[in-house]
């Protein structure tokens, strides 16, 4: 090898560029599919709101005994001639609710029903089957990024549960000589209460995952520790709230007392605890199911118009307009519960109620989700 002058270019006669550095490598490994996976859970999210309106309006419309066996599979095809329609018909000819309170009802009244709870079942057997093809598609892909793959698990798990409570709940109603024309008021108030809980956890995840993991990280160091508690307690007392809600739809309590502020002229309904033993009053007695259902309405609002107080001093403008539209809906929402009532809660109202407090649900864990993680304003967006 002959000597080389320590100026001269090694590389010969074309010299080579030098590799620029890129940024965000780790990131990009860490990623995945994001905005695909976030796609489809916004598929998931907009099925499971239409799978909470589809079952209120089967339990508003006494549908949702119309099917007395549990079919997971075989259950997906409806009946197909005049004598299957018959057989269905006979079956729920057998239980209580017709005995009692149906008898009334030919063939052609059955199948309006019947297509209400059908629908609702298959709307669950398209959710899951949605979830389940693409949680396999991403992770046959690789394209679940690191550390989500039991993120993602966790709603067709609770999926498959929310199965089975459905039945569990349906079961209490199809009974033969024990009096019963309508599920177990508490049976319902999980099945309800799960299906916000599986809506909250895919809002959750699509918050997530419409910020890039760099940015969740430096906005976590900005987290608003007590306003994120306030909304934590908020989120809580909203839950309650929604199945105290299911207990008086389950019991039809909405429709015993049609005035308002007042129950039957008085604070208190009359007769609060007139079931033996005691605590079946607080599941079973209109009166007081609906009374429990108002004061703890009073004591959301109060309770929110605080975290509104406080989410207004926020630092983060986005996360003031995020409590502000909590609080908003806040209102909206105890409008409809009075006007619920004062109609004696028609489908059409009540839906409505049940639907904004969907609203009001997402929207406290939006106003949560960005105390956690503010989004940083600069002086340009101003």
């Amino acid at each position: 090898m002959s000597k080389r002058s320590i100026f001269e270019d090694v590389s010969g006669d074309q010299p080579q560029e030098r590799p620029q550095a890129q940024p965000g490598g780790i990131d990009r490994a860490r990623r995945g599919a994001r905005g695909a996976i976030r796609a489809w859970l916004s598929v998931l999210f907009a099925l499971v709101v239409a799978m909470i309106v589809v079952g209120g309006l089967t339990r508003l419309t006494d549908s949702g005994l119309s099917i007395t066996e549990w079919r997971p599979v075989t259950g997906a095809i409806p009946p197909l001639s005049e004598a299957d329609w018959q057989a269905e018909f006979e079956k729920y000819k057998q239980i209580d609710q017709w005995r009692i309170q149906n008898q009334w009802m030919q063939l052609e009244d059955f199948k309006v029903i019947y297509w209400w709870e059908w629908g609702h079942r298959q709307l669950g057997r398209v959710i899951g089957l949605i979830w389940a093809v693409g949680f396999l598609g991403f992770a046959v892909a690789r394209q679940i990024p690191v550390g989500w793959a039991g993120k993602l698990l966790l709603p067709g798990l609770l999926g498959g549960l929310q199965g089975g409570i459905g039945w569990w709940m349906v079961a209490s109603g199809v009974t033969q000589g024990e009096g019963m024309t309508a599920v177990a008021s508490y049976r319902l108030a999980t099945h309800l209460g799960l299906a916000f809980v599986i809506l909250g956890v895919i809002s959750w995840y699509m918050f997530q995952l419409g910020r890039e993991e760099r940015d969740l990280m430096q906005a976590r160091r900005a987290k608003e520790s007590k306003l994120f508690s306030l909304s934590t307690g908020l989120l809580h007392f909203s839950f309650l709230q929604i199945i105290l809600g299911a207990l008086v739809a389950g019991i039809d309590a909405g429709r015993s007392y049609t005035d308002w502020p007042l129950m039957g002229g008085q604070i208190i309904p009359p007769d609060p605890f007139m079931i033996e033993p005691l605590w079946k009053n607080f599941f079973e007695n209109p009166g007081l199911v609906q009374f429990i259902h108002r004061v703890s309405g009073y004591l959301l609002l109060a309770f929110g118009v605080v975290v509104w107080l406080r989410g207004r001093n926020s630092a983060h403008p986005r996360t003031q307009f995020a409590f502000n539209a909590v609080f908003a809906a806040l209102l909206l929402q105890m409008v409809l519960g009075i006007v619920t009532v004062l109609y004696a809660a028609p489908w059409q109202i009540a839906i409505l109620h049940q639907l904004m407090a969907v609203c009001l649900w997402v929207l406290i864990l939006r106003a949560r989700f960005l105390s956690a993680y503010p989004i940083a304003t600069s002086i340009k967006d101003y």
